[in-house]
């Protein structure tokens, strides 16, 4: 089944490709693991010439939330640690991964990483996700996939 034309992760900020003010990220997903490409634009600037670190988490947490999808879970994020290894420069080509750790029932564990195409780190992060009640995963899964669970093996 397609996604719906008017499905509205499409204006995601993080994955939404009619967001034009959003990163764009394009995801794919193998096994558990999402990675997504996506490049910096110079109204992502924090200081002259960098991306701001905001950008980097944002796009961190949009591919733990897509490896949430990967394992076939609706979940939020609680919390997220990062560490800023490297400064991001503006107008990169980088890679973003993140997969889910540990499964503890309501709660999971996602790891995830920032990178240059030639597989610098620059940034990586830790989250804690909280899993969705049924009845709001079943609204979700309608409005934003058309009833496609998350954890097929078609895209997003």
């Amino acid at each position: 089944m397609e996604e719906p034309s008017d499905s509205p992760r499409k204006r995601c900020f993080g994955c939404g490709e009619k967001n034009t003010e959003g990163l764009q990220i394009d995801f794919t997903i193998e096994g558990k693991r999402a990675t997504g490409r996506f490049v910096t634009r110079r109204e992502h600037q924090g200081f002259p010439g960098l991306t701001h670190g905001g950008i980097s988490a944002a796009a961190i947490d949009e591919a733990m939330g897509w490896a949430m999808y990967a394992a076939g879970v609706w979940a939020v994020t609680a919390k997220m640690e990062i560490k800023y290894r490297q400064a991001v420069p503006l107008e990169s080509a980088l890679v973003v991964w993140a997969e889910v750790a540990r499964d503890r029932g309501r709660r999971l564990e996602a790891t995830g990483e920032l990178r240059t195409l030639d597989g610098e780190l620059l940034v990586e992060a830790k989250g804690l996700f909280m899993r969705m009640s049924q009845g709001v995963a079943e609204q979700l899964q309608t409005s934003y996939l058309g009833g496609r669970g998350p954890g097929s093996s078609e895209s997003r």
